[in-house]
């Protein structure tokens, strides 16, 4: 082992050197694509391969961090600077307060409630103090030197080169950028299931109208025009049961905005003993949150290939040369809420034990395009920011008697560096999850892990406000009796010190679950996750004993979930698995929905009377074309399948609480529910308008599903495979549907960053990747839809991880960058 990495250490290192042993048109390249900026002692190589993907050597991480930043900002700078002016506070002073925020880093609906959040947690230093803080409270020192890397790369690719995407050629708001920025992105991501869901919430907060403020107390907001707000008015206290609906709904796992599938298969099931890993994450296509790929190598330190969420400077779903793995998005709910007794004489008081603690008043000024300064004051308590909702479907009102608080653990965690960072260096699933007891720094994922020596390992190892079973059942308000079963959501009684969330003892900061509390699964032959809770990972092998914070036990599968596990579960039993036969899951494109239900849609259709049904606008409507279709359907959402665009919206009108003729049992809970009721009124009416629907655009009902889901790109048409989330497809995507031009016509979310990855015995890892929305947002760029033209295709990127791989490649190009 120390001879071998030995060897990659010189191999590597004589790269920086010279450039003789590249062939003679990369050295061309490179010659011609020297970067000298400004003195700064920083520097990198970066060698391009197909589809511009950029493997960047560096000597130390502040290098590795410079190659990383400057990468990224040659492929995504109006992202990143567009990103970086939301974690700034300045939206409101580029854009104007009241237009849509940025919905990647916060659920702000607004510029200037996105603005009052973030300049808040700027001008309370947040950032900063938890820099400061020791490992492990704190990140470690490279990954602060990876973050002052990046940050010197981006800028210094700003100094030395001209935008040509027209997002924000010539903007006054692309702007150099400091760590603290940096840090504040890395920030927002970790508070994005918590803080960042309740950012309205948390600026809108004022005391309640009908009560005068303390003497000497300022004005609590100060609008554009000068005028002075005195708070939110009294409010009625929320109804228990749309609460519990609401709250179950916000914090639904398998929701539009993001998810992902992962498997890992053991060396039980595989041709040759050794693991294998296929990550399938469900991200936004446009914005902050897209994935971006490269190859980190530090010779003899660190050598990881894999997608990175947007200003980041690690991988954050990737492989090495021993282990691969991905993250899904986990069912564990990041907050809590406290709901405060308030001193009769003073609703910014509240009372602890009978005794009153004063709210602390965090004043916020934000500047506005074309008008005067807004000012606000939030108001924080011993258990966090007060807010007064938590999306616009559950409020918290602030009366003269109540006020909620929100608990976010993740607000005093920038760990999730640490954690990636222990990942990349890991040589075996073991150190996967020594990695994360060690840093535990995941806000809202799981991990799901294989090794070249045939291990797997899933774990919801996320930091999650200790909210046990018990704690619930004796602290919960009446409101939070009803919530905390339904969706999770606890709300503890802030007025007694004995509910206090406490500590385990091998949590590294206090109101946390320690590792031992975590859902684990070590060394199955499959463990799989589709964005459920942990349950399930393993059908046969399940998990249980958790608390109910995490995630439900003995509950209804997605869709999706289920169709994954009867595809694990049978590729597991018939074994010999390679790596080819992750790729096939991977575009299988297998309608769990249709193949449940469309038979028996078909049959009954051809038994309506004269071919007809009524709609839903009391018009009859034939339908006997749709009969034929649906039998004939393929029962895949592949791009040339007809019947699925059919399918798909008659799926999409079809009420739940019509749906299935036999109800989901616990003792089986991949088989039900099924057998779609057709005998419901509801399914004829579904039928009759989606025909109205199709036939209305132009669209035959026939027609192949690429032709009316798809992209454009640079004037172009890519047809998109798959289909939406409650269809059950494991490559799922959530397309717009905007009939009046062609059907789904864009992407929000969906298959990102996807790789299948195994082992063969040699040095270098047998990986297939795929970033379905390319490399660049830039139109100008030639990676702008190149992988995009190839996920169409269902055609995939030979991974070049090992040395002679990347120098052998037709495409090289090299870079060295320096400050």
């Amino acid at each position: 082992m120390r001879t071998r990495a030995r060897r990659t250490v010189v191999a590597a290192v004589a790269l920086f050197a010279a450039v003789g042993t590249l062939p003679a048109a990369a050295a061309q390249d490179q010659h011609q694509e020297q970067r000298h900026p400004s003195h700064g002692g920083l520097s990198a190589t970066i060698r391009y391969t197909e589809y511009g993907i950029p493997h960047i050597l560096a000597r130390n991480y502040a290098d590795l961090g410079f190659g990383t930043g400057w990468a990224q900002a040659a492929d995504q700078v109006c992202a990143l600077a567009d990103g970086f002016v939301t974690v700034r506070g300045e939206r409101s002073r580029y854009f104007g307060a009241d237009a849509a925020a940025d919905s990647a880093l916060s659920s702000a609906t607004k510029n200037l409630s996105s603005d009052l959040y973030f300049r808040g947690v700027r001008e309370a230093g947040t950032v900063e103090k938890l820099m400061a803080q020791p490992v492990p409270l704190g990140p470690g020192r490279e990954v602060k030197e990876l973050m002052r890397g990046f940050a010197a790369g981006y800028n210094t690719w700003l100094e030395k080169n001209r935008i040509t995407d027209p997002t924000c050629r010539g903007a006054a708001w692309v702007r150099p950028v400091s760590v603290q920025d940096v840090a504040a992105r890395n920030f927002a991501l970790a508070v994005l299931g918590g803080q960042g869901r309740a950012v309205d919430g948390i600026t809108a907060a004022q005391p309640p109208a009908s009560t005068t403020p303390p003497a000497g107390s300022p004005p609590t907001a100060t609008s554009p025009a000068g005028t002075t707000s005195v708070g939110t008015p009294s409010g009625s206290a929320p109804d228990a049961q749309d609460a519990a609906r609401a709250a179950r709904e916000l914090f639904a796992a398998d929701s539009a905005d993001m998810g992902s599938n992962a498997v890992a298969f053991g060396g039980s099931t595989t041709a040759n003993g050794r693991g294998l890993l296929l990550g399938n994450p469900h991200y936004p296509w446009q914005g902050g949150r897209r994935f971006w790929q490269s190859q980190q190598t530090i010779p003899g330190e660190l050598n990881v290939s894999g997608g990175s969420l947007l200003g980041s400077a690690t991988v954050s779903i990737g492989h090495n040369a021993q282990v691969a793995w991905s993250h899904t998005v986990a069912t564990g709910v990041t907050l809590n809420l406290h709901q405060l007794t308030l001193d009769p004489a003073d609703p910014t008081a509240y009372l602890v034990d009978g005794k009153p603690e004063r709210m602390t008043e965090r004043r916020v000024t934000v500047a506005v395009k074309d008008g005067a300064p807004v000012t606000r004051t939030q108001w924080w308590t011993r258990y966090g920011p007060v807010v007064t909702s938590l999306g616009a479907a559950l409020p918290l009102p602030w009366t003269t008697t109540t006020a909620y608080a929100l608990n976010d653990p993740n607000a005093t965690n920038l760990r999730a560096s640490d954690t990636a960072l222990g990942f990349s260096k890991a040589r075996g699933t073991a150190d996967v999850l020594d990695a994360l007891k060690r840093t535990q720094g995941l806000p809202w994922v799981n991990t799901i892990a294989a090794d070249s020596r045939g291990h797997t390992l899933f774990t919801q190892s996320q930091v999650l406000p200790r909210i046990t079973d018990e704690l619930a059942q004796r602290c919960s308000t009446p409101l939070g009796r009803v919530t905390y079963p339904a969706s999770g959501v606890a709300i503890l009684d802030g007025s007694r010190g004995d509910c206090a969330l406490g500590s385990d003892p091998d949590a590294v900061q206090p109101g946390v679950f320690g590792p031992s509390k975590m859902p684990v699964l070590k060394d199955a032959p499959y463990a799989e996750n589709s964005n459920d809770s942990a349950w399930l990972a393993n059908a046969q092998r399940p998990i249980t004993g958790y608390e109910r914070v995490f995630g439900t036990i003995g509950t209804q599968r997605s869709m999706r979930t289920r169709g994954a596990l009867r595809d694990v579960s049978a590729m597991a039993t018939r074994g010999q698995l390679t790596v080819r036969d992750l790729q096939a899951q991977q575009f299988a494109n297998r309608v769990t929905a249709g193949g449940l239900v469309a038979a028996d849609a078909a049959k009954a259709c051809a038994a309506l009377p004269g071919g007809t049904a009524t709609g839903s606008d009391g018009k009859a409507v034939d339908v006997g074309g749709a009969c034929g279709v649906l039998a004939a359907w393929d029962r895949t959402a592949d791009t040339g399948s007809r019947g699925a665009l059919l399918f798909d919206r008659l799926w999409r009108k079809l009420p739940v609480s019509q749906l299935w003729k036999v109800p989901f049992s616990a003792a089986d809970p991949v088989g039900t529910p099924n057998t779609l009721d057709t005998d419901a009124p509801a399914f004829a009416t579904a039928l009759a308008d989606t025909v109205t629907e199709l036939r209305a655009a132009g669209i035959p009902l026939d027609s192949r599903l690429g032709e009316h889901q798809f992209v454009v790109r640079n004037g172009k048409r890519i047809a998109v495979p798959g289909a939406t989330e409650s269809l059950g497809v494991w490559n799922k995507v959530e397309p717009v549907w905007d009939p009046a031009n062609g059907g789904y016509t864009e992407m929000t979310t969906g298959s990102s960053y996807i790789q299948a990855v195994g082992w063969n015995g040699s040095r270098c890892p047998v990986a297939r990747t795929l970033l379905t929305y390319s490399q660049s947002s830039n139109p100008n760029s030639p990676h702008f839809s190149d992988q995009t033209r190839l996920f169409s295709a269902e055609r995939w990127v030979t991974s070049r991880f090992c040395e002679k791989d990347i120098l052998s490649s037709p495409a090289l190009r090299v870079v060295r960058v320096r400050s």
